[in-house]
């Protein structure tokens, strides 16, 4: 199930037109009230989320869900006509995992809505192997990461990026790679998507930050210090 949180009407029923007719269950809504309502019900694979909404704002939805235990980790796709970066940036660091602006071509929005829900279902498969770098410990199995005991709440794409980062310990990965891998934007080198994420992964993560270390004008890697 998609759910659609979108106030304008033709926008709301093309977009759940066109998901149905992909084959993917799809619901859509007007205003806040209604899709946290659903939320009581039915928790979605994935939802599309404007910013300009009545109620409250899609920031602080996407801001709610990332505060929620059951929902941290849900997919996130916002969809909005304020395409300064400014805007993209604020979304980001909300917790959404991509970015689509206004108007959007239908095909677009469907390849990222796949790639999303690839990434979402790979990331799910069961590891059992844990990884424990000095005071951090992973736990796949679990969707779990631990600084000094503690659980640092991650959002869906951060859990997936400090993930990969992790399993390639002394490689230095492209940015390429990165937005490819996790984004399914290898094309698009320039994207912030990646260094917001980095950012924010960095302070969650503490003094254990440092471990993710930017290699000037190509990427990034994970290694401990010395």
């Amino acid at each position: 199930m998609i759910y659609i949180l979108e106030d304008d009407d033709s926008i709301r029923k093309l977009v759940t037109y066109a998901l149905e007719s992909q084959g993917f269950e799809a619901e859509g809504f007007p205003a806040p009230s209604a899709f946290w309502e659903a939320m009581e019900k039915e928790t979605p694979e994935l939802l599309l989320l404007d910013i300009m909404l009545p109620e409250e704002d899609g920031i602080t939805v996407v801001k709610k869900l990332r505060d929620q235990s059951s929902t941290k980790t849900l997919p996130v796709i916002m969809l909005t006509a304020k395409s300064a970066e400014y805007d993209r940036v604020e979304g980001l660091d909300a917790g959404a995992d991509d970015y689509v602006t206004k108007p959007f071509g239908m095909m677009e929005l469907l390849a990222r809505v796949r790639a999303l829900l690839r990434r979402s279902n790979a990331n799910e498969s069961p590891d059992s192997k844990e990884y424990r770098f000095g005071d951090l410990l992973i736990l796949p199995d679990r969707h779990e990461v631990l600084v000094r005991d503690e659980e640092i709440s991650l959002t869906h794409k951060e859990y997936q990026l400090l993930l990969l980062l992790v399993k390639n310990e002394g490689n230095v990965l492209t940015r390429e790679v990165l937005l490819d891998r996790i984004w399914d934007l290898g094309s698009e080198p320039e994207n912030r998507t990646l260094d917001v994420h980095i950012r924010k992964l960095r302070s969650k993560l503490g003094d254990i930050g440092s471990c993710i270390e930017t290699m000037r004008s190509v990427g990034y890697r994970f290694r401990m210090q010395e």
